[in-house]
């Protein structure tokens, strides 16, 4: 069997896809990647499925060793060094790790979270659906709790390409993070609205996979701040008592019964989760239907990154590419059979 070993691992390294869906009624957190583009991104390069279960690298440094056989693997997300063996290998591209060798990936110079993609995924089960990992539900595959040295990641064997892939999207916006305002905006008045929309909001140290909190200026609450408790969202913006806003992340509970201002749309959640702390943050509202087209965008986008995969010191790999060059040699109609 091949498997990634950890060989070194912060605290906020784990198994993560896409996240586990259909339980919350159960009170099941979804967990999932912090930041899904950086997720499909890295498994677009390898070959993957989109939203395949990764390794999610918080901050500080890790190490993996291939053992058994090589290991192709892609990683995409936080700016970071990475060496084999003292040589330099980048980001956004493929990289084989052949047996033995060890990946060192330094400490995030820009940007929190990273996700490393392993050519044909993790080979475990799923528990309810997904391999991610949820400290609080103390469920996951392979583990149910944070990698650390010595845990081993089944793995497929690299397959047998000519050449390396990158990848090279478009900028992410660098805009605010746009929400929609609510569903409980009416328990605030519009002075504490505005000032969520102006301020400039610090990151504090106390952030987590579960939520960030913000540091600024406290929102008033116009009608108290207890409610009765209801379901909450990724990316819900809940204002507790201290009046500092919390904003609702993959580890979150499933419900919460503070009044919530704010909710950040899908497609900048991973905008959000690569801000590191003590960095700022501003807010900029939408309405409803422009946040829903903006996601439907957003998922469409990310299954079509494959379509902007190229092969290093080669062309497009893309499906207009690939038909152009006619691979397959002369066509034949399938209606001559």
């Amino acid at each position: 069997m091949i498997t990634l070993e950890v060989l070194e691992a912060g605290p906020y390294t784990t198994v993560q896809d896409r996240g586990r869906f259909g339980g919350q009624r159960y009170g099941l957190g979804t967990a999932g990647a912090m930041d899904l583009y950086s997720l499909a991104v890295a498994n677009s390069l390898v070959g993957n499925p989109v939203f395949a279960a990764g390794v999610e690298i918080g901050p500080l440094p890790a190490r993996f060793r291939a053992v058994g056989g090589p290991v192709r693997l892609a990683l995409a997300g936080a700016v970071r060094g990475m060496t084999i063996g003292g040589r330099a290998v980048n980001g956004q591209e493929t990289f084989l790790l052949a047996d033995e060798e060890v990946l060192a990936v330094r400490a995030s110079a820009e940007g929190v979270f990273s996700l490393l993609a392993i050519e044909g995924g993790i080979a475990v089960e799923p528990v309810f659906g997904s391999l991610s990992m949820h400290a609080r539900s103390g469920i996951g595959a392979p583990y149910a709790r944070a990698l650390g040295a010595g845990d081993r990641l089944p793995v497929r064997a690299a397959g047998a390409w000519e050449a390396e892939r990158n990848l090279k999207p478009p900028p992410r916006d660098k805009g605010p993070i746009r929400v929609v305002l609510g569903p409980q905006a009416d328990h605030f008045s519009g002075e504490a609205i505005e000032a969520f929309l102006t301020t400039e909001w610090g990151i504090s140290p106390t952030s987590d996979r579960m939520g960030y909190r913000l540091e600024g200026p406290p929102l008033e609450h116009a009608k108290g701040y207890n409610i009765i408790s209801d379901g909450i969202a990724n990316g819900s913006v809940q204002i507790p008592g201290n009046g500092q806003p919390l904003v609702l992340l993959a580890d979150r509970g499933t419900t919460g019964g503070y009044p919530k201002i704010a909710t950040i749309i899908t497609p900048d959640l991973g905008r959000l989760a690569q801000i590191a702390v003590g960095a700022k943050v501003r807010f900029a509202a939408l309405p409803i239907t422009e946040a829903q087209a903006l996601t439907r965008h957003y998922f469409s986008a990310l299954e079509a990154l494959a379509g902007s995969v190229r092969t290093i010191g080669g062309g497009d790999l893309s499906s207009e590419f690939l038909l152009a060059a006619n691979l397959a040699g002369a066509a034949i109609s399938g209606d001559e059979f």
